[in-house]
């Protein structure tokens, strides 16, 4: 007498799969078996659903206990050389994951006294695993805005005893969750573009952060000198020139090379298949620092990246985990005051010279040189000429 249990299973995707079927096979390769049963003993955590056979083989299924079911096979006896298939189903959506693996203890016995017990058990482990596709998005408001000297002070942000306009700014960025499991744990990682240069200034000051309801925390920074406003150091011919040759677009972004950037790194906590979690940044930029620049658009590129904690293996070749925002600054291109007023000088006085210029051209040339004299003597022998014609005519 000999009974065989056969099954393969890779691995189990916690919230994916909500059925598993264990398919088995039980050969009796000696004498005729009376009572044969199977007995499955599993966790608490998965239910038994029903069992399937291709064809009718006297094959019953019944729960002694939530974790014990037992199989009646060819009641009441299995014949000798004989082989049945079927599969047992049980439903693992509320498997919580707390157990690396799912393990099913599956054992064959009869009323027949047997000599070789070692292949009548099995011990089916699956293992468990957290499979998600978590995603990242984001929005920025405004997308875009003005600034310059043009520009209303009261369409900006004043702190309290500091003369800097500020453009307030406001970056939601959002992990989605489509599943299929839980996830226990993330970290987000938002990289903003700090300085126009490399060792300028700090553009940004943060006001708030923010996670939906509180499930997640973000680290702190804090600008200690939020109001700086660049030296004048250059020279007001640099400045005319600065203003005509204005440049089109600048691009700020943290993946270029040499760029200081302020990395907020934010933990969040537990998350539901479909469910998302948003982070809410607030902050202000320092439009004093952007005056300094010569293009007329600068285009900032704040990137976000989201990482799952260990144990959780996320789904080959699914939605991204990297996102960027862009909004942009754009210059009023208007000069400052003492520039029109130099620029207006500078064009009279080049006006000026060009009107010398032609002047003293035109003298060379001699268009200011009146032959007066020579005119005054030919006028008076026309007017002599016509009088002797005149004299003629009476005569005659």
């Amino acid at each position: 007498y000999d009974q065989r249990t056969l099954y393969t299973k890779p691995h189990l995707a916690l919230g994916g799969v909500k059925n598993v079927s264990l398919n088995l096979t039980i050969s009796n390769t000696g004498d005729d078996a009376y009572d044969t049963n199977i007995h499955f003993n599993f966790s608490r955590e998965v239910f038994y659903i029903n069992f399937w056979q291709k064809e009718e083989k006297g094959i019953s299924c019944g729960l002694v206990d939530l974790d014990f079911l037992k199989c009646s096979v060819g009641f009441p006896f299995m014949r000798a050389q004989t082989k049945y298939h079927f599969a047992v189903i049980f439903d693992t959506s509320q498997l919580s994951g707390e157990n690396d693996t799912l393990q099913f203890l599956v054992q064959a016995k009869s009323a027949n006294p047997e000599h070789k017990l070692s292949d009548n058990t099995l011990d089916l482990s699956i293992p468990l695993i957290r499979e998600t596709d978590t995603t990242i998005t984001g929005v920025v408001t405004p997308s875009s805005f003005a600034y310059g000297n043009s520009i209303d002070a009261s369409r900006f942000v004043q702190l309290e005893d500091m003369k800097c306009n500020f453009q307030p700014l406001n970056l939601t960025f959002q992990v989605l969750l489509p599943g299929p499991s839980r996830l226990p744990g993330s970290t987000v990682d938002i990289r903003i573009p700090n300085r126009l240069v490399g060792n300028g200034a700090d553009m940004f000051h943060i006001i708030e952060t923010q996670v939906t309801d509180g499930r997640g925390n973000c680290t702190p920074h804090r600008n200690p000198t939020p109001c700086t406003i660049p030296q004048e150091k250059e020279s007001i011919f640099h400045s005319i020139f600065a203003f005509f040759t204005k440049s089109g677009r600048r691009v700020v972004d943290c993946d270029r090379p040499g760029r200081a950037c302020m990395t907020i790194s934010c933990s969040l906590g537990p998350q539901l298949k479909e469910e998302a979690l948003s982070i809410d940044i607030k902050l202000l930029l320092n439009t004093e620092i952007l005056k300094t620049d010569s293009s007329s658009v600068i285009q900032f590129v704040t990137r976000g990246s989201v990482q799952v904690n260990d144990g959780v293996m996320e789904v080959e070749n699914g939605l991204s985990e990297d996102f960027s925002l862009v909004f942009e600054a754009l210059h009023s291109q208007e000069p400052r005051g003492y520039v029109v007023g130099w620029i207006i000088a500078i064009s009279l006085l080049v006006g000026i010279l060009i009107f010398l210029l032609l002047a003293v051209l035109l003298w060379k040339l001699g268009f200011f040189r009146r032959r007066y004299r020579e005119i005054i003597e030919a006028e008076k022998n026309r007017k002599d000429s016509d009088e002797s014609w005149d004299w003629m005519e009476k005569n005659h």
